[in-house]
C-alpha cells in the first residue's frame, strides 16, 4: 500500500474549490447569463429598424416566390438568406407591392429582451408573426402564406343555392347508356 505523501499534496486556491463545487458552476452560470441578457436588452432592433427589415424580407417574399406556394422546406431555406441579404429593388413588381401594403399591414411589439413584427390581414386578424428581432439582427419567418395579395367575395347572394340547377345544352348529346346493377352470383365454372 502506498503512504500518503504530506508534501505530494498541493492545497486548491479559494477559486478552484468554488468553480468546482455545484454552487459556484450555478453562479458563474447565473452570471454569464445575466450578462447575456444585459447584451441582450441593449442590441434590441428598435422599433424602425424593425419595419424597415420586415418590409424587405417580405419584399423578398414576393421576389423569390416562383415554386410551389405550400412548400414550408423551400420557404425556411429562402428565410435564412433573407435574414442576412437585402431585396434587389429592380425586381420589385409595383401592381404586386401594391396589392400587398393594400391588404396587409406590418405591427411591431418591443419586448424586454426581442421584438417582433407581425402582419395583420383578412385572413390572419389577431396577426401572424414574420420578423424576430434580438442581438441587432432581424430573423425572417415570412411564409407567401401569411400574406394577403387579392380580395374577393367567399360567396354570392345571401340565398344563393349552393347546388345550382343542371342546365341541359339544345344540341343531342345520345341517350344515356341502359346500366343495370351487377351482381357477383359466384364462379359459374363451379
Amino acid at each position: 500500500m502506498e503512504q500518503f505523501n504530506r508534501n505530494t499534496y498541493k492545497k486548491q486556491s479559494i477559486f478552484e474549490e468554488f468553480y468546482h463545487s455545484c454552487l459556484g458552476k450555478a453562479i458563474i452560470l447565473a452570471i454569464l447569463a445575466l450578462l447575456l441578457g444585459i447584451v441582450a436588452i441593449m442590441s434590441v432592433p428598435n422599433e424602425s429598424i424593425m419595419m424597415i427589415e420586415t418590409e424587405d424580407n417580405v419584399r423578398q417574399c414576393l421576389q423569390d416566390n416562383d415554386s410551389i406556394k405550400g412548400d414550408v422546406i423551400d420557404e425556411i431555406v429562402w428565410n435564412i438568406g433573407r435574414t442576412f441579404s437585402q431585396a434587389d429593388s429592380t425586381l420589385d413588381n409595383k401592381e404586386v407591392l401594391e396589392a400587398c401594403w393594400k391588404y396587409n399591414k406590418i405591427e411591431t411589439y418591443s419586448h424586454t429582451f426581442y421584438s417582433t413584427a407581425r402582419i395583420r390581414n383578412n385572413t390572419h386578424t389577431e396577426g401572424v408573426r414574420v420578423g424576430f428581432g434580438i442581438f441587432g439582427i432581424v430573423i425572417s419567418t415570412v411564409y407567401y402564406s401569411d400574406l394577403v395579395m387579392n380580395l374577393g367575395p367567399v360567396r354570392g347572394k345571401y340565398n344563393q343555392r349552393l347546388i345550382q340547377d343542371v342546365v341541359v345544352p339544345d344540341e343531342y348529346i345520345g341517350d344515356n347508356p341502359n346500366i343495370k346493377p351487377y351482381h357477383y352470383q359466384g364462379n359459374p365454372d363451379n
